[in-house]
């Protein structure tokens, strides 16, 4: 379980620090987008485009690492609720919900990016499949975060959020 936690809690971090700076880096395109259409008057096409995509890995893979350091609200707050006696099995619910969650995302997103990986996305020449990547990876670290739940269950114990 060690081993497990750690590698997670590393994986989650580097997530948020990829999130935060996906999110700094479609900040500063903005910019760019604001000069460009006020000053100009002929707003570079392309920002638009990086925002989007940006946006989609930011949200993606920072609700992955909610996942896995229980920051989303609904994780736990129907839980409160719940008479103590049956809380367990509830908690068990409410955790095999997730890799199930994540499997989907995996899934359809894999399915949807082949599906559009011929086509290019306007004004930055790379494949359409770039958008679902993010749901991709993100479904992959939500079934890897949710084993890390499971094993924490069975043992009694809570997992340890990654930035303690």
């Amino acid at each position: 379980m060690q081993a497990l936690t750690r590698f997670n809690a590393r994986l989650a971090r580097y997530g948020m620090y990829f999130s935060v700076g996906g999110l700094s880096r479609s900040w500063r395109s903005w910019p760019s987008r604001f000069f460009g259409r006020y000053v100009m008057n002929d707003s570079p096409t392309w920002t638009e485009n990086l925002a989007l995509v940006l946006i989609l890995y930011v949200t993606l893979v920072g609700a992955a690492v909610g996942v896995r350091d229980a920051g989303h609200i609904g994780m736990e707050s129907l839980l409160v609720l719940v008479p103590e006696g049956r809380a367990g099995g509830s908690r068990w619910r409410s955790t095999s919900w997730s890799p199930s969650s994540g499997a989907a995302m995996a899934y359809n997103g894999w399915v949807l990016g082949a599906s559009v990986a011929p086509y290019k996305l306007p004004n930055l020449g790379v494949s359409e499949a770039i958008r679902y990547v993010p749901l991709v990876v993100s479904g992959a670290l939500i079934i890897l975060f949710s084993i890390e739940h499971f094993v924490a269950l069975i043992q009694g114990t809570e997992v340890e959020p990654a930035w303690h």
